[in-house]
């Protein structure tokens, strides 16, 4: 019996026809391919337009940096030049109304219907940019910072006083600046622990509009009202802030008060002169005169 499988002639096999489809770069990571298509005619196009006109600008304005200078391009262009030019197109526009402020005072400012209306919206500006970050946006103040959205002046609520405020500061460097310091009545042993507790009570009574404790009556006024004021309406000049309402400039629980009584905070004002143009100074008080009214 003869094998047909030995009879049969070995043949090579036939290789199989690669399936028709996009080239590939050799890449496949879970089933998909990275393709090895040429880019579209029109993308070419547009980034060979695009080298064309970085190579053109490049050359028309400043570009290439040198070590102490830069290729300020064939246009000769500058954006410094550009935007001093702006700012003295600037300047000669509000010249119109800084020019009659140079001279006039805040109180005549605020009494011209024109300059008042430009001085609230650049003393508005000017605040925001050097004011608003202690005595917050539109001046509701802060624990610390003083409230000027009221009718209540440490220094006074004038145009006058106001403006003198800004020029030169609470207790800054400026040499015409307001100093008041309150004594530090417990860490000095001026007054004893019981007696800062009763004339806490008795300012709390004064805020209130109330009888306070006869104790601490008597230490208010034998230590305090010099200052503040024999019912607390504060005395002018002195710096020491009005008791007879509810605004606390360091808080107002029992706590707070004694705390101010023992070892008082000083705040600092920076004074503005120097730093602000005379005529910026003047529209920031008119700005701030308006917050709560004024005196």
């Amino acid at each position: 019996m003869v094998d047909d499988d030995k009879d049969r002639t070995a043949t090579p096999e036939t290789p199989e026809t690669p399936p028709k489809g996009p080239k590939t770069m050799g890449h496949e990571w879970d089933g998909i391919a990275e393709f090895n298509n040429p880019l579209p005619r029109w993308w070419v196009i547009v980034f060979m337009v695009c080298i064309v006109w970085a190579v053109g600008y490049a050359l028309v304005m400043p570009s290439v940096p040198g070590a102490k200078s830069f290729f300020h391009g064939l246009a000769g262009f500058s954006a410094r030049e550009a935007g001093r030019e702006r700012l003295a197109e600037v300047a000669v526009a509000r010249g119109k109304w800084l020019t009659p402020m140079q001279s006039a005072s805040v109180e005549e400012i605020a009494a011209s219907p024109e300059l008042r209306q430009y001085a609230m919206r650049g003393g508005e500006v000017i605040f925001k940019e050097n004011c608003a970050a202690c005595h917050m946006v539109g001046g509701a103040g802060a624990k610390g910072y003083p409230a000027l959205v009221d009718d209540e002046w440490i220094w006074g609520g004038t145009l006058a006083e106001i403006r003198r405020t800004i020029l030169h500061g609470i207790r800054s460097e400026d040499a015409d600046t307001r100093i008041a310091e309150m004594p530090a009545f417990g860490r000095d042993a001026i007054l004893t622990r019981a007696e800062i507790a009763s004339v806490a009570d008795f300012v709390l009574a004064l805020a209130d509009g109330r009888p306070g404790p006869a104790d601490g009556a008597k230490v208010f006024a034998d230590n305090c009202a010099v200052c503040h004021g024999d019912k607390g309406q504060a005395v002018k000049d002195t710096g020491a802030p009005p008791l007879n309402n509810q605004i606390w400039l360091y808080g107002g629980a029992r706590a707070d008060i004694m705390a101010q009584v023992t070892n008082p905070k000083h705040g600092v004002m920076p004074a503005w002169a120097g730093r602000l143009s005379d005529v910026d100074i003047k529209q920031v008080a008119v700005y701030v005169h308006a917050l709560g009214g004024g005196q």
